[in-house]
């Protein structure tokens, strides 16, 4: 299996995406966003990164972030926000007994994931442009998927916060003026 090369560049901002194992709606329960945006605070505290927006989908997650300190590593940054989220839901379906633990599990070396394998997307983001085309990319997931006719209506999303129609779940940063499309 190739590497994807990860790119830490000062200044740019990264558009992760990274899905659930086999592309499994594992994500569609109100508790598993949860953990999912406690990973997104402890490693925005621990990585010192802004979050600029965000969407959970049931079997996928876009997150527009900026990390501060130079240097840093997205990999890392990555790995710190998918592992404590995975941990979770794995931990709640042994206790539960859940019959999912066997659709988690890869059948060549007995593994259970919550995550596809690999890093998933990382797009570095350098020009106001693009951000914004991201951001739009982003918040219209869910509506092209039919879950909602406008974007600030899914609840896991930064929409309802980007265009000042309420709170979302998760807080995002102010992007700065230098960034403004």
């Amino acid at each position: 299996m190739s590497r994807r090369r990860n790119y830490n560049d000062t200044g740019h901002a990264h558009e992760l995406t990274f899905g659930c194992y086999r592309r499994l709606p594992l994500l569609r329960a109100d508790r598993t966003c949860r953990w999912l945006a406690d990973s997104v605070d402890a490693a925005r505290e621990s990585y010192s990164f802004d979050l600029w927006a965000y969407v959970f989908m049931p079997n996928h997650v876009h997150l527009l972030i900026r990390p501060r300190p130079t240097p840093y590593d997205i990999a890392a940054i990555r790995k710190a926000i998918k592992a404590p989220a995975a941990r979770q839901a794995l931990q709640w379906l042994d206790d539960c007994n859940s019959s999912w633990a066997v659709n988690l599990t890869n059948r060549r070396d007995g593994q259970r994931r919550f995550w596809q394998p690999g890093g998933g997307f990382d797009r570095n983001v350098t020009e106001p442009a693009t951000l914004s085309r991201m951001i739009d990319y982003i918040h219209a997931n869910p509506v092209r998927r039919g879950f909602v006719e406008r974007s600030w209506d899914w609840r896991w999303s930064s929409a309802a916060s980007y265009y000042n129609q309420g709170e979302s779940p998760l807080r995002i940063d102010p992007i700065p003026s230098e960034w403004a499309a």
